[in-house]
C-alpha cells in the first residue's frame, strides 16, 4: 500500500511518498533529509501531537491560565488530556513551567503553564 503526505518538520514541506506493508514502512521516497523519512514513520505507526489548551485561573489578571504538553502525547489519548485539563482550577500565582497535572492520563508527561501571573492584592 502506497501513502502519499507532506512533511511538516522543516519548512521545505517535501511531497513523501511511503511504502507500508504489514502494518509497517517499508520505505520513504521524496525526503530532502533524514528527517523526513523518521517523521513519516511515525506519523503512519505511532502519531503524536503536542497539546494547547487553557485552565480557569482564580485570584489573577486574567480567569484563563494558557496550558501545554511538557511533550507530545499519543493523538488517540488527545481526547482523554482534555477531559482532565477541562476540569482544572488553579490559584495564582503561577510560574511558567510550573507543572499543572502530572503524568497525564498516564502517558508519562506533563501539562504545563505556558505563562507566569502573579496574584492580585
Amino acid at each position: 500500500m502506497k501513502k502519499e503526505m507532506v512533511c511538516i518538520v522543516c519548512p521545505m514541506s517535501c511531497h513523501l511518498s511511503v511504502e507500508i506493508e504489514k502494518k509497517k514502512v517499508k520505505s520513504v521516497v521524496g525526503n530532502t533529509c533524514p528527517r523526513g523519512a523518521k517523521y513519516a514513520s511515525e506519523e503512519l505507526t505511532n502519531p503524536t501531537r503536542m497539546v494547547t489548551s487553557t485552565v480557569f485561573l482564580k485570584n489573577a489578571e486574567l480567569n484563563r491560565l494558557p496550558v501545554v504538553t511538557s511533550a507530545p502525547i499519543p493523538k488517540q489519548k488527545i481526547k482523554d488530556v482534555m477531559k482532565q485539563i477541562n476540569k482544572v482550577k488553579v490559584k495564582a500565582p503561577v510560574k511558567r513551567n510550573d507543572v499543572i497535572i502530572e503524568n497525564v492520563s498516564r502517558t508519562g508527561v506533563n501539562i504545563i503553564a505556558s505563562r507566569s501571573f502573579e496574584s492580585i492584592k
